[in-house]
């Protein structure tokens, strides 16, 4: 865990070299939220990631997008996920799948590349593999715009979550009632 008082003092190299891979493989997020420092709370921090995300040109999001990995996919089985997304996909049981399990997550990933041209991307933190086989039968519904709303929001969850297992956050750091 890293205080935020020694957020704020990095520089911006040291910024992207620490939070860079906060929303995979895009440090250009992290470039443009060091620009909103000080930040007074963590959740300040995200929203300066968020604001980034969203603020970006369409095709700029797009290549966010896509630099997510497929659920249970190829990178996985290579072992060329992120440390971090091997760590959320394993906490979803991504990593011990049965060989039906498997299927169903190619098959998956297949009919929403098809449909989208875009990995699905889910905040695996809050689901299990059952419940995200689920809900891409409902997201197979959408429009494209609406896919993509829903990824960047996705990846807002995920980006918010990894942050919080970085940044200490303040009532963190505070003497609990009877410590000092």
């Amino acid at each position: 865990m890293i205080a935020l008082d020694r957020v704020n003092e990095m520089d911006q190299e040291e910024f992207v070299a620490r939070f860079g891979s906060l929303i995979e493989c895009s440090p250009w997020v992290a470039e443009e939220a060091w620009r909103s420092r000080p930040f007074g709370s963590v959740e300040e921090m995200w929203r300066a990631f968020e604001d980034a995300m969203y603020a970006a040109p369409r095709e700029r999001q797009l290549d966010l997008i896509r630099a997510h990995p497929d659920l249970a996919g190829k990178a996985a089985i290579a072992g060329e996920l992120t440390h971090e997304s091997r760590r959320e996909q394993a906490s979803a049981g991504l990593d011990r799948l049965s060989p039906g399990e498997f299927e169903a997550f190619t098959r998956m990933n297949r009919e929403y590349r098809e449909k989208f041209g875009l990995p699905m991307v889910v905040c695996v933190r809050e689901h299990t593999k059952e419940s995200i086989l689920e809900n891409v039968q409902s997201r197979l519904e959408n429009s494209r715009d609406e896919e993509i709303r829903r990824a960047l929001a996705e990846i807002s969850k995920i980006s918010h979550y990894r942050l919080l297992d970085i940044v200490e956050r303040e009532e963190e750091r505070r003497p609990k009632q009877g410590e000092l």
